[in-house]
């Protein structure tokens, strides 16, 4: 057994945090490790909430970030989060799941009312987090004290998508985790796992007739190419989770804490008004690309989707149903 070993979870951060920070638990200097990479939302969030967070505290805190996985893919910075190797970093909620399964229901499909609701509802102080907070610290060391907004995901496919009638039956991309593939069957479909960077020849194959994405990634990787529809479906809002190392937490004051804690929701909002504004050129944009969009307004039938999608998630996920209606309590 190593010497860290005899050690909780929790302690051993102590210890790993205060050897990395030169034997003090006082965290002056943060390590700050994200996967994204350049023109990410994400990116621009962490290089700016780290000068944020310097300027709110008045230089008693300096946020070195690594990003692009400088520090390791995501399984591996959640475990250098868990340890105090590194301080902080992002990602979707449903990656500290490992820890507390349960935190993924905040990447559920149509849980969020809109971009707005979303922002609130994971904010770390509702009480859907709060909960789910207790349990990471208690079981991980590691506290949600942030998030990022990056935009809507929505359907793409081969013609026009208005219901779930439209796709039974069909192969469609899903991301291989549980959660997808629950999504996809409540979306009349039959999923059907595709790596990213198979996506375009498969639907240009015909493998799979659709993929859900937002529209950031389906202009970046030029999805118009082969798909003739968009339905703006935006059945996922993508929010990730800014969370850090418990000690590392507790070794900063408190005046400083509520700084860091104010700095980086200033940021949450600023992150939905750049996922706003870069959605609205984005319409325009694949529209000149000779792209369809399908809405409510011309047929899209968004009640239908949720009706079906939200019943697929609770009988695959039960145990979700309480935090889901706390979701749905938020203003």
């Amino acid at each position: 057994m190593s010497f860290l070993t005899r050690f909780s979870p929790l302690a051993a951060g102590v210890l790993a945090a205060s050897l990395a920070f030169g034997g003090s638990a006082l965290a002056k200097d943060l390590r700050y490790a994200h996967v994204g990479s350049e023109g990410d939302i994400q990116t621009r969030f962490a290089d700016e909430a780290a000068k944020a967070i310097e300027e709110a505290t008045q230089g008693r805190h300096k946020v070195r970030v690594f990003p692009a996985s400088q520090l390791g893919g995501v399984s591996e910075m959640v475990d250098g989060i868990r340890m105090g190797s590194i301080s902080m970093g992002h990602h979707d909620f449903a990656s500290l799941a490992r820890i507390v399964p349960e935190v993924a229901v905040f990447n559920a499909p149509f849980i969020y009312r809109d971009a707005t609701h979303a922002l609130r509802a994971t904010d770390p102080d509702s009480p859907a987090v709060a909960a789910i907070n207790e349990k990471l610290v208690k079981d991980g060391g590691v506290r949600i004290i942030g998030r990022i907004y990056r935009g809507a995901r929505h359907i793409s496919a081969k013609f026009p998508v208005k219901s779930p009638a439209d796709l039974a039956n069909k192969p469609f991309r899903a991301v291989p985790l549980e959660l997808w593939v629950s999504m996809v069957k409540g979306f009349g479909a039959i999923p059907t796992p595709v790596e990213v960077a198979e996506l375009p020849t498969a639907l240009m194959t015909g493998l799979v007739v659709g993929q859900e994405n937002p529209l950031t990634m389906i202009n970046a990787n030029k999805l118009y190419e082969v798909q003739s529809h968009i339905s703006l479906t935006g059945h996922m809002h993508s929010v990730l989770a800014v969370f850090i190392n418990e000690p590392v937490w507790q070794g900063i004051p408190e005046a400083d804490r509520k700084a860091i804690k104010t700095a980086l929701n200033r940021k949450a909002e600023e992150s939905l008004a750049w996922a706003t504004e870069a959605e609205n050129t984005l319409v325009s944009t694949l529209k000149g690309r000779g792209v369809t969009f399908v809405t409510p307004e011309n047929g899209l039938d968004l009640a239908a989707f949720k009706t079906s999608v939200m019943a697929q998630v609770s009988k695959d996920f039960p145990a979700w149903d309480g935090t889901i209606k706390q979701i749905d309590a938020v203003k």
